[in-house]
């Protein structure tokens, strides 16, 4: 992915107002990311843990989601699966709800997904962050196989969001 501004990141907010997009938390240190292992952008606020952001280049331009976090959904005993890169972790899962663009948005519709907590997936997938033993399947696809399934599977929650806008 390529190096985002802040000025990237709030402008490409696909299902909040311009005036929230402008309010949220960007993170500090954008330069300092390492823009070369992430397929999409996503951070946690430490303001407002319930929220969490996620921003993806599609057809080359940043598009960006606003979402609501639950609590990890697994305890001690239950792993659970990100749906993103197919990563599975004791208490790190959590279920992610982005509100739906446009009018259906307005209307209080929305869409779900379980996303690693932190938003780290394109760190798991390609190994850079460890998410705990017995936490990634064997497989038999390469990295950038892997890299690819986990961009698809971006791109089909932000078209599930953008549907119907």
């Amino acid at each position: 992915m390529k190096p985002l501004t802040e000025h990237d990141i709030r402008t490409a907010f696909v299902n909040c107002s311009k005036g929230e997009a402008k309010r949220l938390a960007v993170p500090h240190g954008l330069a300092e990311r390492p823009w070369d292992d992430l397929d999409y952008f996503g951070w946690r606020d430490p303001q407002a843990p319930d929220r969490g952001y996620l921003v993806v280049e599609l057809d080359g331009r940043p598009r960006g989601l606003t979402l609501r976090c639950s609590g990890a959904v697994s305890g001690r005993q239950r792993r659970s699966m990100c749906s993103m890169c197919l990563t599975t972790h004791s208490g790190g899962v959590s279920l992610m709800v982005a509100p739906k663009a446009g009018k259906p948005g307005k209307e209080g519709n929305s869409v779900g997904a379980y996303i690693c907590s932190d938003l780290d997936c394109s760190l798991y997938v390609r190994g850079k962050k460890d998410p705990g033993p017995g936490s990634r399947l064997h497989e038999t696809l390469t990295v950038e196989e892997k890299i690819e399934r986990t961009v698809q599977n971006v791109a089909a929650f932000i078209a599930k969001v953008t549907a119907s806008a």
